[in-house]
């Protein structure tokens, strides 16, 4: 069961947001609720504390995860507005599957919206110190892409996190021309805009998300799972992280196969030793990924009869090209 989670330090402290205190108003009708999407240490956790004046734990700085399920914080602000800042999990989650992290994002964001509410933005972060887009980073924002769609992207703002880490800021201006014109370009043309988390501040942080107050568009997950009823497995977010499974199955099956040949080649008992303790190590994993990939597997008959269901509004954003 979902529950909303609220430090209880956050509750008892008089927050300021531009210097003015919080104080109990007369809360507008229906909250903004705004989702923080991202990988695993790309800021998430800490932009929502910037946003409540709440302190940030030490291991928030780490790349280890430490979001284990949905989080809802609650603000309350003196102009009678209520702002729900939603912090998810990333999908190189430490302890779940990404099959586990997608059911729990898809679970909340379809009670949401058979709820009637639906997302005034998301906020999606990325670490400017990164020199790479790694595979993990890469694969974040691909699954964002198709879960979000196209229709809901005017609502979404990139915000480059860890400025005030950065050591040449001419690296981090190539960083940001690489990001807006080619793995973010397909976002940005659908509508989504950059904004940068320069000086890791509370002014800042709301600078960002003073803007997403109306009610916005339905996400294309939310489309495909209330809408017109598919499985979570027969959505296109699910279908990319089923391609996933497929890739790694095969790397895994192509480094035992190689660890097999060099186990041959080698005369070092203690070397060979080790080489079979890797290649244990690998098939486990590799049980692991087809496990996992046969739950998000659709049968043939079924794909049939998905050709003939309703068609959803919005479209995926792909930028699995841009991104592989």
């Amino acid at each position: 069961m979902l529950r909303i989670l609220q430090k209880p330090e956050a509750c008892k402290r008089r927050l300021t947001y531009s210097g003015i205190p919080f104080q109990t108003y007369r809360m507008a009708s229906q909250p903004i609720v705004i989702a923080l999407m991202g990988p695993t240490g790309s800021g998430k956790s800490n932009f929502i504390n910037r946003l409540t004046g709440t302190k940030e734990e030490k291991k928030a700085h780490q790349l280890k995860s430490h979001t284990l399920d949905i989080r809802e914080v609650k603000v309350d602000l003196p102009n009678g507005r209520r702002y729900v800042f939603v912090d998810t999990p990333g999908f190189d989650d430490t302890y779940r599957s990404d099959r586990e992290i997608l059911r729990t994002i898809a679970e909340w964001l379809e009670k949401k919206y058979r709820g009637k509410v639906k997302l005034s933005g998301i906020i999606y972060t990325h670490r400017i110190t990164d020199n790479r887009m790694s595979g993990s980073v890469c694969k974040n924002l691909d699954m964002f892409g198709r879960l979000c769609g196209d229709k809901a992207a005017r609502g979404v703002r990139l915000v480059s996190t860890m400025w005030d880490k950065v050591k040449d800021m001419a690296i981090a201006e190539s960083r940001v021309s690489q990001l807006e014109q080619n793995f973010w370009k397909p976002l940005i043309e659908a509508g989504a805009r950059h904004k940068r988390f320069e000086n890791n501040s509370s002014k800042c942080a709301w600078g960002i998300v003073e803007d997403l107050t109306e009610g916005g568009e339905a996400l294309l997950l939310q489309e495909e799972l209330v809408d017109v009823e598919r499985k979570l497995n027969e959505t296109v977010a699910g279908q990319a992280l089923y391609t996933q499974f497929q890739k790694l199955l095969h790397e895994q099956k192509e480094a035992i196969k190689q660890l097999q040949e060099e186990a041959k080649a080698q005369k070092n008992p203690e070397l060979m030793k080790q080489l079979e303790v890797e290649r244990r190590r690998l098939e486990a994993e590799l049980q692991k990924t087809w496990n996992e990939m046969e739950k998000m597997k659709i049968p043939f008959a079924r794909r049939i009869a998905l050709s003939f269901f309703k068609k959803t509004q919005s479209h995926t954003i792909n930028v699995n090209a841009l991104v592989s």
